[in-house]
């Protein structure tokens, strides 16, 4: 789900993303043109805070690195940084602050070992009050230095709560973008806010090259969202351009949230996933894929309060048990591996 970029620049509370990457591609971010690479972007976000994502954004590295896979957990929650404690790691020495700000240069530099053999973290920033806040620059350098990371073979990000433009980009840029959200109205809504928000921003970046910018700004300004589907936003390009159409549309296409339902208590809840993906579908044209659903344990708050993850704490738990699957859909979605398999 890599994003796009225009060149026209965005008002200036929102500044434009990488320039040179499209989704799914597996690019770098070289202007000589794109570079394949083997390792896959995981972020993770959602509409509100207090849902897990921080829960499952650790226990999925985790799961990833039992697998066999070398895994760096990135905690990109600027501002509430709090993904070490998941791992039961005390407060790093270095955190991204030093990578942004104190010059180091690389992210090797301010790795931090989780005590699980495969799995890496980086620390998010604790001690500026402003971490939150990154500048154009300071977003820039750290996108790019995502994106070219080959250390790993997943990069897992862990993002903040709500659609600030920094956590859009960050989900924007990830292979896998997963929404984490509870079966509760509140929590659904706020998702389908998010998700619609990541795709206007991707709009957003992408408005120039194909002539929709009174489009895109018209759906931005008004209530009801001025374009009602994908469909609506390739007509209005197919009036124009039919060859730029049919590559906005491929383009637009791997626009693909994939959902994470937790703490299920029901066999109801367990559908609310499956409910999202139909609904999205049919009202906004697009497609979502449902990974699964996480029941309700109370293995997983007891794993938090010990400063665990519950993978390590209790492996045989129903949230362990689902986080395993969820695990295993993702490899899958990047093909057979050779060399490891989530069991």
């Amino acid at each position: 789900m890599r994003a796009f970029v225009k060149p026209a620049p965005l008002p200036p509370s929102a500044p434009a993303s990488l320039a040179g990457t499209s989704p799914r591609q597996g690019n770098d971010v070289s202007p000589s043109g794109p570079a394949p690479r083997s390792r896959r972007i995981i972020a993770v976000g959602g509409g509100k805070g207090g849902i897990g994502k921080s829960m499952v954004s650790a226990n999925l590295g985790v799961a990833l690195a039992q697998a066999g896979h070398k895994v760096l957990l990135v905690d990109a929650d600027l501002g509430g940084a709090n993904l070490h404690t998941c791992l039961g790691v005390g407060p790093p020495e270095s955190t991204l602050s030093d990578f942004l700000r104190r010059g180091k240069a690389s992210l090797e530099e301010v790795m931090v070992s989780t005590g699980v053999p495969g799995l890496s973290l980086i620390a998010g920033a604790q001690d500026s009050l402003d971490a939150a806040n990154l500048k154009y620059a300071q977003k820039q350098k750290l996108l790019r230095t995502l994106l070219s990371q080959t250390t790993a073979d997943y990069l897992i990000l862990d993002l903040g709560a709500g659609t600030s433009f920094n956590t859009l980009d960050f989900f924007l840029i990830a292979d896998h973008g997963l929404l984490v959200v509870l079966p509760e109205p509140t929590s659904v809504e706020n998702a389908y806010r998010f998700v619609k928000a990541a795709f206007f921003r991707m709009l957003q970046q992408t408005e120039a090259r194909y002539g929709i910018q009174d489009l895109v700004e018209g759906a931005l300004s008004t209530r009801e969202g001025g374009l009602r589907t994908l469909h609506d936003v390739v007509a209005q390009v197919r009036r124009k351009a039919p060859s730029d159409a049919e590559r906005l549309e491929r383009e637009l296409a791997a626009f693909r949230v994939r959902l994470v339902v937790n703490q299920a208590r029901t066999d109801a809840d367990e559908k609310v996933g499956a409910a999202m993906v139909s609904a999205w579908k049919k009202f906004f044209g697009i497609d979502m894929d449902d990974l699964g659903a996480l029941r309700y344990d109370d293995e997983a708050w007891r794993a938090v309060r010990k400063r665990k993850p519950v993978l390590l704490e209790r492996p045989d738990s129903l949230v362990s048990q689902g986080l395993q699957r969820i695990a295993a859909r993702l490899v899958s979605l990047d093909g057979p591996s050779p060399e490891s398999a989530i069991p």
